[in-house]
């Protein structure tokens, strides 16, 4: 039997428990809880000035890891609190729950600004580390398991300690953005049987199918489960005006097959400079595309945008996409803003 073969518990071997960081600036280490949404709120807000001036974690960003099933915040999240009662760490451990070929370990964590180049970073990441073996070592599967952690180009010290601890660059993606005020080309499919529609909600578990089959062949990339995505479709900033779907109609009955969905963030806006929605997922199904569907979806949402006054449309894109989309939202006018990096580790 190949390593490879082997369950993914034996590839990543004993697991104990995490222990809590230590670290002489922390006063407590301990889980997070829904008490500390106000506050977490308040160090992501310290941590986007500087890091991602351009986005904020919203509330519902913050709750979800105290509403979802698949994370248990008593074992998945850290707080690093100082004597005064300050959140000066943040982490958190998340295994999603789709695992058809890949079993996923996503670490993310922050430090505030004025506590960086201390070691309270190394320190919470050597318990997301910890805590991170230990969930993939409960997987018997004979899959592949990563961890995995994201870093702004913009931070280059947050890339350079995953780097140290053994997580390597692997994937850099690119954020985009498109002034709405020029001009916007009407795009229609080149196939007869599909119409673009705006999002309607009898719509939600089609485009869920729809988008599990489109990133069936994106790096890194499972299935979304029902629970997850009633919270990409059901959040607050979740922008149904700004959305839009590919139905085809066929004998079986109507099925979507593109999508386009956005959010409209306005607590983003301050530090964008500008007024703007994002484009959260766009994409086509592998036997409907090369027939201008997203082409034709994101003219769409690119006109709903400036309809509502927007000035800008955002999303990002991975680098390396196998389906071209950075030549095809390129050639709808969109221009690279600002590059982050995947830094992984295999067993």
């Amino acid at each position: 039997m190949s390593a490879s073969e082997l369950p993914l518990s034996r590839r990543v071997g004993p697991s104990p428990e995490p222990q809590r960081p230590a670290h002489p600036d922390i006063d407590t280490w301990r889980p997070a809880t829904v008490g500390d949404v106000d506050e977490l709120l308040a160090f992501h807000a310290d941590v986007a000035r500087a890091d991602h001036p351009e986005w904020i974690e919203t509330r519902d960003e913050v709750m979800e890891a105290f509403e979802v099933s698949h994370i248990d915040p008593a074992r998945d999240t850290m707080l690093g609190i100082d004597r005064g009662g300050r959140i000066l760490a943040s982490g958190s451990v998340v295994v999603p729950t789709g695992r058809e070929t890949l079993v996923r370990a996503i670490a993310f964590g922050a430090v505030r600004p004025e506590a960086r180049a201390r070691g309270i970073g190394r320190a919470l990441l050597g318990w997301q580390l910890e805590r991170a073996r230990e969930r993939l070592a409960a997987f018997d599967d004979a899959l592949p398991g990563w961890i995995i952690a994201y870093a702004e180009e913009r931070a280059p010290d947050a890339g350079a300690l995953l780097e140290r601890a053994g997580l390597p660059q692997r994937r850099h993606f690119f954020t985009l953005g498109r002034d709405v005020s020029l001009p916007i080309e009407s795009i229609a499919p080149r196939t007869d049987d599909v119409d673009l529609v705006p999002w309607a909600a009898e719509w939600t578990e089609s485009t869920r199918l729809a988008r599990n089959e489109a990133f069936a062949d994106h790096w890194g990339s499972q299935s979304t489960a029902p629970e997850t995505w009633s919270r990409i479709v059901g959040g607050e900033q979740f922008a149904p005006s700004l959305s839009f779907v590919a139905v085809e109609h066929g004998a079986a009955g109507d099925r979507v097959v593109g999508f386009v969905l956005a959010l409209r963030n306005e607590g983003d806006w301050a530090g964008q400079g500008f007024s703007s929605s994002y484009v959260q997922l766009v994409g086509v199904v592998r036997e409907r595309r090369g027939r201008g569907i997203a082409q034709g979806l994101l003219a769409r949402h690119l006109e709903a945008c400036r309809d509502e006054g927007l000035d800008q449309s955002i999303l990002d894109v991975d680098a390396e996409s196998p389906t071209g989309a950075l030549g095809l939202y390129e050639g709808l006018g969109y221009v690279v803003a600002n590059t982050h990096h995947s830094h992984v580790l295999e067993y």
